[in-house]
């Protein structure tokens, strides 16, 4: 049955609901995401909530990705790892057409090639040693993978995980597009590596029924190419990392040898970890012992997965309560914000050209934050989300989508990537760099950062922009400007000058709707 859609089709949307015209509610009640056309959404895909999911199907999906890895392992034991074995049993594109990711301007992300295809193979046969026939967990887990294998992280281990399980977000997102689009809005497509067949150890194609969105142009002046789209499932999502990560256990690792029974197996786990304990020795030194330790004694691994599966509940709380965050600053109020300042101002009257309206752009944007209740984007008056650096780069970027500005977001010149570069023809360009107060690198940055991409990417011209949370960050900011202008030699104040600071404390703000 297909419904009719709340509003009208906008080809100009940024999300997918205002696209295709179909009510959030909808995607929602569907239990899937509202996700940008434009900018991949910072959620991940984590493999523990289908195995904790109280739905068949997705621990249906949790299953398949452990079958997957024994053959994996049994693969490892009869063949080494060639570049045909690569290519076609580690290495996988990106699943770029979920809009899920790091990607900052698009949704083209790096994918999992040799380098993570090593690292897999090496894992297989070393942590994953007893992979499928652990005794001390409940379950087998993909995530064991990253616990202390270098090469592999939250971001391979969701790249992974989707593109295992890619045949049911084909078949998730076809059954909404059948349910709730109309037959223009659809197109049939024969998708590559959809599931994997075990008779022919190879990766097959099918065919099903997409969301197809057409060209439309990005925010730097290209034009985003016509593809379909995957939806993806509200309950499988989290924001920051897996809830088996290697950060929590390093940082738990003090409790992990009281978990083992053995007395001289404690005892030898705790001779090891000193004898490669650094003396006096920093946090990095003392982290890459706990590493070293955690390698040569698998068992502490399998004890802390075990911890993570009897917290199995505040998993799916945290996630949720994650997702449905980043849901509402990134959806919801970047909707309303973005309206909002297009009514307020005349940001999007003139198309960009480069310094003077980079100037004005960020102006505009200081201005709103401070003037016009934009602050409650980067800082709910909760304080439980503030805006992170990354964040604010995309609230920039998705408010000012509609300028249609030639932009470039995060070029990589060689010397690292600088966050925005505006550009009028080869010879016009400026940069704008955003940076947190609450970074400790600031004063280092402000000095020295924005002076090398200035040079990598021939111009002389740049914006800086820092974003301040709290009074104490305020005065900070005056302290490092100050310090900024007796070290280069300026007068009093040049820095500020050339600074743009934006006060998105939500503690001094009258609503401009009470004002």
């Amino acid at each position: 049955m297909t419904s009719e859609p709340k509003w009208s089709p906008d080809p100009a949307g940024v999300y997918f609901s205002d696209y295709f015209g179909v009510s959030p509610e909808v995607l929602e009640e569907y239990g899937a995401l509202d996700i940008s056309l434009h900018a991949d959404l910072p959620l991940f895909i984590d493999p523990f909530l289908a195995f904790n999911s109280t739905k068949v199907e997705h621990q249906a999906l949790h299953n398949q990705i452990i079958d997957y890895l024994r053959f994996l392992r049994d693969k490892a034991g009869t063949s080494g790892l060639t570049d045909g074995l690569i290519k076609n049993l580690y290495s996988f594109k990106e699943v770029k057409q979920n809009w899920l990711g790091f990607t900052v301007d698009g949704n083209d992300g790096k994918g999992l090639g040799p380098s993570f295809a090593r690292s897999l193979h090496s894992a297989v046969g070393d942590v994953l040693g007893n992979f499928g026939n652990e005794t001390i967990t409940e379950s087998s887990h993909l995530e064991k993978v990253a616990l202390i294998q270098d090469g592999v992280g939250r971001d391979n281990i969701s790249d992974f995980t989707t593109n295992l399980i890619k045949h049911y977000l084909l078949k998730f997102t076809a059954g909404f597009a059948k349910a709730y689009l109309t037959g223009d809005q659809v197109k049939t497509i024969s998708v590559p590596r959809s599931v994997f067949n075990y008779t022919t150890e190879t990766w097959a194609t099918e065919t099903f029924a997409l969301p197809w969105v057409g060209e439309r142009p990005s925010a730097d002046g290209r034009l985003l190419p016509a593809d379909y789209v995957l939806l993806s499932p509200l309950d499988l999502l989290t924001k920051d990392d897996t809830w088996i990560n290697q950060g929590d256990m390093v940082a738990r690792f003090d409790h992990l040898p009281d978990a083992l029974s053995n007395d001289q197996t404690r005892a030898q786990v705790d001779n090891y970890f000193n004898k490669v304990l650094a003396t006096n020795p920093s946090p990095k030194e003392t982290r890459e012992a706990r590493i070293k330790t955690l390698k040569a004694f698998p068992e502490l691994v399998d004890h802390y997965i075990a911890l993570k599966e009897d917290d199995r509940d505040q998993a799916v709380a945290q996630a949720f309560e994650k997702t449905l965050g980043t849901i509402a600053q990134m959806r919801d109020q970047v909707q309303a914000l973005a309206a909002d300042l297009r009514a307020k101002t005349d940001l999007f009257a003139d198309p960009w050209s480069s310094y003077d309206e980079a100037k004005k752009a960020v102006a505009t944007f200081k201005d709103y934050v401070e003037k016009m209740d934009g602050y409650k984007l980067l800082n709910p008056k909760n304080g439980t989300r503030l805006a992170k650096e990354a964040d604010v780069h995309l609230f920039f970027g998705l408010l000012l989508q509609p300028s249609r500005f030639d932009v470039n977001r995060e070029p990589n010149n060689g010397r690292g990537p600088v966050d925005f570069k505006v550009s009028a023809g080869a010879f016009d360009k400026t940069l704008i760099e955003f940076k947190l107060a609450s970074s400790t690198s600031l004063k280092r940055n402000l000095l020295n950062q924005v002076e090398i991409y200035l040079a990598a990417n021939n111009t002389l011209n740049a914006v800086k922009v820092v974003v301040i949370y709290t009074s104490r960050e305020a005065a900070k900011v005056k302290r490092v400007l100050d310090e900024i202008d007796d070290a280069t030699g300026q007068k009093s104040g040049t820095a500020a000058s050339t600074v743009v600071v934006i006060d998105a404390r939500s503690d001094n703000k009258v609503s401009a709707s009470k004002a």
